[in-house]
């Protein structure tokens, strides 16, 4: 596997843990099927009523994360603790299993009883645990009602939609009163107008309810909206631990940055600074000409360092008219690619070896070919390790 980005990263990852009243603990664990390494030393803490999301793309250990956290999975190393008790203990030989860790899963595919009403389902792992009628009609009636579905008690599951069904399965994960709750993907099978609805329906249940959960997404939009803080990973370990908009302004290498939302990369060496200062100057080579870009060094950054000067599309400042300004840096380039996307306007401008990318609110009134100006704020550029 690659080297960490930052070799300060556990570092890090322990001073963002420590002010939080841990009620799930993730212990470097780390998790192998046969030679292959699916998950390497990942640890991290989530608080009491903390809704945390593991974020990364395909094959990256988060689904594996969250199978060890449920039970589904043994560990190979490390340990795992909910509320207290410990439930995996690869040192210890303990291991609880699925069904005794007082968890409820909500998973990609539906995986409701399609014979059974709506209340049905509710009921049902009530009715397996052989709770009182009495209490599973006040509960199964309270959980349809915090849900929404409590007019719709006796319909067949399979005549609702997909969002009712979702519904439908997180009423039953809750029904329970679990102490923990695990989302695997669960809005993959919707549509793009139900997932943005549902993202929203989730949170606000979660918040309501006050239930400590781990989610699992590769969908960045997903974590922005659903977390108190999300962990990127990456090869099976952890790149950025963070509030959203934190590790949106400012990832700790180009992959979170790439991962997190598009973003322009200039790839450069930072030239001698003064150690006092909060930007560094980083050389760049620009259509054949060499420049200075100024931007946020990340910790322990020094000169002669290769990296990347990374900024947001929508942080770059796109102008038809060209004007120089030595405070400010500017380039000039031609249009190479207009994209429509209905709320913003994509501006892509080629400067040689360089392609920059603009998000721009309105309509700049130049065409392909034609000469536009880009800015780039220091203050908006951030390094990162190449």
């Amino acid at each position: 596997m690659e080297d960490r980005p930052d070799n300060d990263i556990t570092n890090r990852e322990a001073e963002q843990n420590k002010d939080i009243e841990s009620y799930l603990i993730v212990d470097h664990i780390t998790k192998k099927y046969g030679k292959t390494l699916a998950v390497e030393n990942v640890a991290f803490a989530i608080g009491q009523g903390e809704m945390v999301t593991l974020l990364g793309p395909s094959g990256c250990g988060k689904s594996t994360i969250l199978r060890c956290v449920a039970g589904l999975e043994k560990i190979n190393s490390g340990q795992i603790i909910i509320d207290g008790d410990r439930v995996s203990s690869a040192k210890e030989n303990i291991f609880i299993p699925a069904e005794k860790r007082d968890i409820g899963m909500v998973f990609q595919s539906y995986a409701v009883w399609p014979h059974m009403t709506v209340w049905g389902n509710v009921a049902y792992p009530l009715q397996v645990h052989k709770v009182s009628k009495k209490d599973i009609e006040s509960r199964v009636q309270n959980m349809l009602s915090i849900v929404g579905l409590e007019d719709m008690a006796d319909r067949n599951v399979t005549k609702l939609s997909g969002g009712q069904q979702q519904r439908v399965v997180l009423a039953r994960a809750l029904v329970q009163n679990p102490r923990l709750l695990l989302f695997d993907e669960p809005l993959s099978n919707l549509d793009a107008r139900l997932r943005v609805s549902m993202r929203f329906e989730i949170r606000q249940l979660q918040q309501r309810v006050g239930i400590s959960t781990l989610y699992v997404t590769h969908d960045q939009t997903e974590a922005m909206v659903l977390s108190d803080r999300v962990i990127v990973m990456n090869q099976g370990r952890i790149e950025q631990v963070g509030p959203p908009l934190e590790i949106y302004r400012k990832p700790v290498s180009a992959f979170v940055a790439s991962f997190f939302g598009e973003v322009n990369f200039i790839e450069g060496e930072i030239a001698p600074f003064n150690g006092s200062s909060d930007l560094v100057p980083v050389e760049v080579e620009v259509d054949k000409k060499k420049h200075v870009l100024l931007a946020q060094p990340q910790r322990g950054m020094k000169a002669g360092d290769s990296v990347y000067v990374c900024i947001r599309p929508q942080n770059v400042e796109m102008d038809a008219q060209y004007g120089e300004n030595e405070d400010i840096q500017t380039f000039r380039g031609k249009i190479s690619q207009i994209v429509h996307m209905g709320s913003h306007v994509e501006y892509f401008m080629d400067l040689g070896d360089v392609e920059l990318l603009c998000h721009c609110i309105q309509e700049l009134g130049k065409d392909v070919g034609e000469f536009v100006t880009a800015t780039l704020r220091p203050e908006l550029c951030i390094c990162v390790s190449r």
